[in-house]
């Protein structure tokens, strides 16, 4: 390093070390200031993506438009279910995950604060006091110097680095754009947390409904059993029969009682992600919700501005950029001032008088001469890094188009599927019906029964099953589109 620096005291003299000039320092100083505003490094340009015009998956299909609550921030209203409502407004504020994303973007603000101090000068203070004892064989003693004596110094010291080149700057730039990210990833967290929410509470909802199908399939096997022990006490059955009978209907209590250890486990879900233990917390059984309209997804184009993820990714891009021209700066000299004044006196009477007063003003050029490459590598490091992010960037980008081209396929899939499962199960009641009054009537043997009554139960517990896809879709796709969120929504954080 090279190194420049003087004092007032040479400046007072006319020179430092007989070569500079009285008026230098003050040009120095005017100097580094002026040039104070400069930056180097590359301007920050948004990264590019590749956005299609439109998705491919609504085709000529076309999502009913839902009413005004899927355009807001809660939007697990569109399910219109009271109960899910109060539990997702508990999350908000009870979930341990989002607090802890809450600090984190504290802690980025904090950080922001402490990158922003560098922009101004540092002024720090001290006071000195010591006793002193003088050797009285010192070769450079004086005659008259005591051998004991008292020292008081208090100063306060003002050290200022010039932002010549940006770097401070840049610094606080970054620090920002981190913030921003990090708010990002908060939103981000909160969305998954209440789609994670709004998929345990609507799974479960299903199992309540798949579990009501096989109480009632239960009652109704039981009746059938009492049915033939009595044609089989009667003569008109066999014990064939009766055995077939029993075997349908244990076989159905046995998957009955496996959907609740089902249940329970969405249940313990649930209880966490609302910050309470699953040993104090119960959901009473409750109908499933039906389909809400689906969303409209928009232009693929907004969901750059809708999915705060990307947004944070972005952010991240522009964080990286500045790194970039702080690794730049490092070329350039750096530019430090700085100023001392204060007391010194032996005693405390003549401690604030004017001969105890001390002051020093100087500055200081320092350059990197030889590195051995180091900030070369700093520097295509930033780069690297930079690259690096403008990749995920836009692999954010396509995974996202993906995510609600998946959602949006699955729901036109199943509202086709639906339809046609509701015929399933119609014709399916139909045939147990007549397969029933058949056995009844003594032409078919109750194996027959058994097969209708097989093929209805697995039909119902289809048309379940998907209504409770087409719930959780809909669940993806808002997750997918990013919620209620758009990026306008960013925090400044200053």
């Amino acid at each position: 390093m090279l190194g420049l620096t003087c004092d007032q005291k040479s400046f007072r003299r006319g020179k430092i070390g007989g070569i500079l000039p009285q008026f230098l320092f003050p040009a120095l100083l005017v100097g580094a200031i002026s040039i104070g505003g400069c930056t180097v490094g590359p301007k920050y340009t948004k990264p590019t993506a590749e956005i299609p015009p439109a998705y491919k998956e609504i085709g000529n299909w076309k999502p009913a438009q839902p009413s005004d609550q899927a355009q807001k921030g809660n939007w697990w209203e569109i399910f219109n279910d009271p109960q899910l409502n109060a539990l997702e407004n508990k999350l908000t504020v009870s979930n341990q995950t989002l607090r802890a994303a809450v600090d984190r973007f504290q802690e980025s603000r904090d950080a922001l604060r402490a990158t922003r101090s560098n922009l101004y000068p540092l002024v720090t203070a001290s006071v000195t006091p010591t006793q002193n004892r003088q050797s009285q064989n010192r070769a450079l003693r004086g005659a008259t110097s005591p051998v004991n004596y008292s020292d008081l110094i208090v100063q306060g010291d003002l050290s200022y680095e010039v932002d010549t080149w940006g770097s401070i700057r840049r610094g606080v730039a970054s620090s920002r754009e981190l913030a921003q990210a990090t708010a990002a990833d908060l939103e981000t967290i909160r969305l998954s947390l209440h789609a994670e929410l709004a998929l345990d509470y609507l799974t479960l909802r299903g199992l309540d409904e798949q579990k009501r199908l096989f109480d009632n399939n239960v009652d109704a096997f039981q009746k059938a059993l009492e049915l033939t022990q009595s044609r089989f006490q009667g003569g008109v059955a066999s014990r064939e029969d009766v055995d077939l009978a029993a075997t349908q209907l244990e076989q159905t209590r046995a998957e009955d009682i496996d959907i609740t250890s089902a249940r329970d486990q969405f249940e313990h879900a649930v209880a966490v992600l609302v910050g309470q233990p699953p040993s104090t917390f119960r959901l009473d059984s409750a109908p499933l919700p039906a389909a809400p309209p689906v969303p409209p997804p928009g232009l693929p184009s907004e969901l750059l501005e809708r999915r705060p993820d990307i947004a944070g990714a972005e952010r991240r891009v522009a964080s990286a950029n500045e790194q970039v021209g702080i690794a730049r700066a490092a070329y350039f000299p750096s530019i430090t001032l700085g100023i001392i004044a204060g007391f010194e006196g032996s005693k405390f009477p003549n401690w604030l008088t004017g001969p105890s007063a001390l002051w020093s003003i100087g500055g200081s050029a320092a350059e990197t001469v030889f590195d051995f490459g180091r900030r070369r590598a700093v520097s295509d490091q930033a780069i690297a890094t930079y690259d690096e992010l403008i990749a995920d960037y836009q692999q954010m980008v396509l995974t996202s188009f993906q995510q609600v081209e998946d959602s949006l396929s699955d729901l036109r899939v199943l509202q086709d599927e639906s339809k046609t499962q509701d015929d399933a199960v119609a014709a399916a009641n139909r045939a147990l019906d007549q397969a029933t009054n058949r056995y009844k009537g003594g032409l078919d043997t109750y194996l027959t029964v058994i097969t209708a009554q097989n093929a209805a139960l697995v039909n119902e517990r289809t048309e379940v099953s998907l209504l409770t896809r087409q719930l959780t879709s809909t669940v993806l796709l808002v997750k997918a589109l990013g919620g209620g969120w758009d990026v306008s929504k960013l925090p400044a954080v200053d």
